[in-house]
């Protein structure tokens, strides 16, 4: 495991608070890597015995507001649905790195484990599923009440390119929204500085590229297991 080198914390002070960024850990990509299952669905994560983080991008704006305030508001719109993802490398495909429009910052939230375990127990999967629903219509109807969608994805590796694991990201609104960018949260950093500064480290085989520390994530709930199809064996 490797700390936030002292370069890249100056680079990200900025202003900005420290808190979150001390709490987080870093390591290399090629030494995690390879603990990584290779296959299978799975929740690779960096967590505690208590919190988790997940990632999301969003225009200057809104992750001026959410860092200042520690909490969704502004620009932010509680009526529409917004996507949480636990895996860092999901969100930097998804993102471009920070370069696509409207994502240009990247923000990591740390949520209370209770609180996304819920989420994993109530999530409906965006696409239908015979081990939990006997009928489409069901299923249907399940989606339209449900304040959580599942969506597993293939993973990708730092250039972009799919892997054979999938990634999981949910989908929330309503009070679960409400619930998540007010009053579950830890805490909201901007990571930003430290993705453009690892972003020019995406060449030369990665060998010079950190990542938070991720290690695959079982809810403590069972039923939140069973739900979201997690895969127990791992390869």
């Amino acid at each position: 495991m490797h700390a936030l080198a002292r370069s890249d914390l100056r680079r990200l002070r900025d202003g900005r608070r420290l808190s979150t960024l001390h709490a987080m850990r870093f390591q290399r990509y090629l030494d995690q890597v390879r603990d990584w299952p290779k296959s299978g669905r799975h929740i690779l994560a960096q967590f505690d015995p208590e919190t988790i983080y997940v990632y999301q991008a969003y225009r200057p704006s809104i992750a001026r507001f959410a860092v200042e305030h520690q909490q969704f508001g502004g620009d932010f719109s509680f009526s529409r649905m917004s996507w949480i993802k636990p895996n860092f490398l999901w969100m930097m495909y998804r993102a471009g790195w920070a370069t696509k429009e409207g994502q240009e910052h990247i923000l990591a939230v740390r949520l209370r484990r209770t609180f996304f375990d819920e989420l994993l127990r109530l999530a409906v999967p965006s696409g239908f599923h015979s081990r939990r629903f006997a009928t489409r219509e069901e299923w249907q109807a399940a989606v339209r009440s449900s304040e959580v969608r599942l969506q597993w994805d293939p993973d990708h590796n730092p250039s972009g390119n799919p892997v054979e694991r999938r990634a999981v990201q949910l989908g929330l609104r309503g009070g679960a929204l409400r619930r998540f960018g007010q009053q579950e949260l830890i805490s909201v950093e901007d990571i930003t500085p430290f993705v453009a500064e690892q972003r020019q480290h995406l060449s030369k085989g990665f060998a010079e590229l950190c990542t938070p520390e991720e290690r695959v994530y079982f809810p403590s709930d069972p039923e939140a297991v069973t739900t979201v199809g997690i895969d127990i064996t791992t390869t």
